[in-house]
């Protein structure tokens, strides 16, 4: 008599169990039609959609800033720097050298990469002008100089006179 009472308890459990069941499944596609997609929600394809320099050329010396949106991206990169950001709308200061190119690149949730890329110029200094010349030449009377007729030795004194290149042909 336990026994059977032990069978009817468990054909009932199990019964029970598959009504649960139904039920949820049931909730679960009402849930659906009524708009709630959070059960099958794709987030879509990774987009850049900004990725610029705050500043279009730079003197050496001078900071710029690089800021970048993108959407539906897990993580980005961008090269020449070696670091990764999580994908948030962001900006942050560089200080280049020389002309650099910068590459954005954007990771999707399914494994995707969208890339964007722009140069940032560094203008070089402008070289400096050499400083004129400036010499004099003069004469000493009477100084014994080897080698000059008439034993007179040049002499030179700064600033007296100055000198530039000629375009003389």
């Amino acid at each position: 008599m336990l026994e059977s009472n032990f069978q009817m308890l468990s054909r009932s459990g199990r019964l029970l169990l598959a009504v649960g069941l139904l039920v949820a499944l049931w909730g679960l596609s009402l849930a659906r039609r009524a708009g709630d997609d959070r059960w099958n929600q794709s987030p879509g394809p990774v987009r850049i959609l900004r990725f610029y320099a705050s500043v279009g050329s730079l003197s050496p010396g001078q900071t710029a800033q690089l800021c970048y949106s993108v959407q539906n991206a897990r993580v980005v990169r961008i090269a020449p720097i070696e670091s990764a950001w999580r994908a948030q709308d962001g900006c942050f200061d560089v200080l280049p050298e020389h002309t650099t190119h910068y590459t954005l690149m954007a990771e999707g949730f399914d494994g995707t990469v969208a890339a964007r890329s722009f140069t940032l110029p560094v203008q070089s200094l402008p070289a400096a002008r050499p400083a004129e010349l400036q010499y004099a030449v003069g004469r000493t009377e009477g100084a014994d100089y080897p080698g000059s007729p008439g034993g007179n030795a040049p002499s030179c004194s700064g600033g007296a006179a100055s000198a530039s290149p000629s375009n003389r042909s």
